[in-house]
């Protein structure tokens, strides 16, 4: 696994910088997705609990326009992800009962797509949006396709968490790797963490940096209230 999320994070970091330029994370995942995934497109909306759309990024202006549908419309795959906290894999649409998406499906089909597979963007439970990934002809996703999928929601998703740990430090970051795990106290609060919830030294991390997106703190300074035993996670849900 630890290989497949190697490769998947060097695929976006070779990705091109989005057209009018910036660092363009969400542009990169996509465009990474569209190429590992053979799809025809990919997206990603960014949206909260109450299911509002915030920041977004698609590969090209076709699949943006299909993005945007299903906002404008109030239902389809991205939706249902979101709500369901799970991957919704359609093979193909012509399949799908018409009271499912009564006006997503033949919006989408008429700019010819066929299938669309939607991931989730969460990690314990934080939802911070939805990867799409559409293309114009049906069939499944291979087994290693799909692996590759749920790795790439998993990338992006650590990333998101990462670079708002980096913003706080520094008011800036784009990188896809984990900033300060090799800092003691960091270190200590995870045992800490671990411990405390039963759970695998991977488990604990997430927990913290989740607890601190959530939360809006420094990763450093949450780990500081662990050690000090300010906070305790078998007490918090983050």
């Amino acid at each position: 696994m630890t290989d497949r999320r190697d490769m998947i994070r060097n695929l976006i970091d070779d990705q091109p910088l989005p057209p009018g330029g910036g660092s363009g994370l969400l542009y990169r995942v996509c465009t990474a997705a569209t190429q590992t995934l053979a799809a025809s497109g990919s997206g990603i909306s960014m949206m909260t609990g109450e299911g509002a759309r915030g920041l977004y990024a698609a590969s090209d202006p076709l699949t943006e326009h299909i993005e945007e549908l299903q906002f404008v419309l109030g239902e389809g795959p991205c939706w249902e992800a979101f709500s369901l906290r799970r991957p919704v894999l359609v093979p193909d649409l012509g399949e799908v009962s018409p009271a499912r998406w009564p006006m997503y499906i033949p919006a989408v089909q008429d700019s010819g797509i066929r299938a669309v597979f939607s991931f989730p963007l969460q990690m314990g439970a934080i939802r911070l949006g939805v990867l799409d990934v559409f293309r114009k002809r049906t069939g499944s996703l291979t087994g290693e396709e799909l692996a590759d999928a749920i790795t790439l929601a998993e990338v992006t998703m650590a990333a998101l968490l990462d670079r708002h740990e980096e913003a706080s430090a520094s008011g800036s970051g784009d990188g896809l790797a984990d900033a300060g795990e090799h800092r003691a106290e960091l270190f200590q609060a995870q045992g800490m963490v671990m411990v405390q919830l039963g759970v695998s030294i991977g488990e604990a991390m997430a927990r913290m940096r989740a607890y601190a997106f959530v939360h809006g703190r420094r990763l450093d300074d949450v780990a500081r209230d662990v050690v000090a035993r300010r906070l305790h996670f078998d007490r918090e849900r983050p």
